[in-house]
């Protein structure tokens, strides 16, 4: 395991926004767009996050999975690795990874019970093939450093303990971006203290001066938490169905 991010795969990892947003050539013959590949990996980040809560694992493993999974359509289409398995497969491995380990069996269980579609009810085996093709994806680097890592620090620091809630909360939906992929942890951190700093009319200027850290980087982060909040919260189920129905004509 790395000693700190600045050293770890992560950060050799980190992308660059246009590389992110790509969509893959095997997806486009599908008619899959960049607004559906970011509605696709939005509705699987939600569906993780559904699993986690039914089979009682923290919100680390969740965090981790969405990593996982997003890392893994920057190399693989989502033709080939159909997300409706990845992401359950996603939270299997993140739940070894952060030592809250889940069976596979139980999952299985769950994604049957939640899910009426069929195209989602996978098997045992499938998880555990599937286990094997995203380590692949994933170049078996399966240390993620996450924003919570520094919050409480900061929050001190800051003298913004009583916003701990509601940064916490913000931080969870930056994993329905791909902040993670972009941005060293700390950035998004920070980026989310600022929006709670703002929300609740906290004088953290000089704080923040006292970080040297690029403000223009943290504001952008926080104009981008502050799009998905305008723009891309709620999704209707008839929208996911139509966007699914593209990857393999079986929704």
């Amino acid at each position: 395991m790395a000693a700190n991010f600045w050293i770890s795969s992560q950060f050799k990892e980190l992308l660059e926004a246009e590389e992110v947003d790509v969509v893959n050539p095997l997806d486009k013959e599908r008619g899959i767009t960049l607004d559906d590949f970011k509605l696709i990996k939005l509705h699987m980040t939600n569906y993780v996050a559904k699993l986690a809560q039914s089979v009682k694992v923290r919100q680390r493993v969740v965090a981790t999975a969405v990593t996982y999974m997003r890392r893994v359509y920057v190399r693989r289409s989502l033709t080939e690795y159909d997300p409706r398995l990845v992401a359950p497969t996603c939270l299997y491995l993140a739940s070894k990874a952060e030592e809250s380990t889940v069976q596979a069996r139980l999952l299985v269980f769950y994604i049957k019970k939640l899910c009426s579609d069929e195209t989602y009810k996978y098997e045992i085996k499938d998880i555990l093939d599937m286990e094997m093709k995203v380590l692949e994806a994933l170049n078996y680097n399966l240390v993620i450093y996450h924003p919570y890592r520094s919050l409480s620090q900061f929050l001190r620091d800051a003298g913004m303990t009583d916003t701990t809630q509601l940064t916490w909360g913000l931080i969870n939906d930056t994993y329905k971006m791909d902040l993670i992929l972009i941005h060293p942890p700390h950035l998004i951190t920070l980026a989310c203290m600022y929006i709670a700093s703002v929300l609740k009319d906290k004088e953290t200027t000089a704080w923040f001066e006292e970080l040297r850290v690029d403000m223009n980087v943290v504001k952008n982060i926080a104009m981008e938490i502050l799009d998905y909040y305008e723009n891309h919260r709620s999704i209707t189920d008839e929208r996911v169905l139509a966007v699914m129905s593209k990857l393999a004509g079986r929704c």
